[in-house]
């Protein structure tokens, strides 16, 4: 599985220990940015991650910033593109179940680095349930 990770300025620590962590799950990662903790505007590296993520280049993507609501809604800009802000282990697993979420928002100031984790695996373990979710799934886009 191939995913896709970014995230602002406030997610720069939590992306750096994400990604050896997907790695050693077996995962191939790509690291959309950014690559320090100087401020940056997270939309310039949202919008590449959330087209890749669209165009199936890979299979899920994580964003990361300090409250996870600048990147989940820039990433909804996107059609095609379900980014859920997941802030405990218990939501990541239905945002993937219900509602066939492809871009996980993690709000680095709010979780732990152990929580991170644990929703970060439980996203990408979670397959789509479909049946009566899919026809909702199905009327997202505009």
């Amino acid at each position: 599985m191939k995913i896709a990770i970014g995230g602002d300025h406030a997610g720069y620590e939590y992306k750096k220990m994400l990604i050896p962590f997907l790695e050693a799950s077996g995962y191939e990662v790509k690291d959309f940015g950014t690559h320090s903790t100087e401020s940056v505007d997270y939309p310039d590296y949202v919008h590449p991650l959330a087209i890749a993520v669209k165009q199936q280049e890979y299979d899920l993507g994580i964003l990361i910033c300090g409250s996870a609501n600048g990147v989940a809604i820039t990433a909804n800009k996107h059609a095609g593109i379900r980014a859920a802000i997941c802030w405990d282990a218990p939501l990541a697993p239905l945002a993937r179940a219900h509602n066939n979420a492809n871009i996980l928002c993690l709000p680095a100031r709010f979780v732990s680095e152990e929580l991170a984790r644990e929703i970060t695996r439980l996203f990408i373990e979670t397959p789509f349930e479909g049946g009566r979710h899919a026809n909702r799934v199905g009327k997202i886009d505009c």
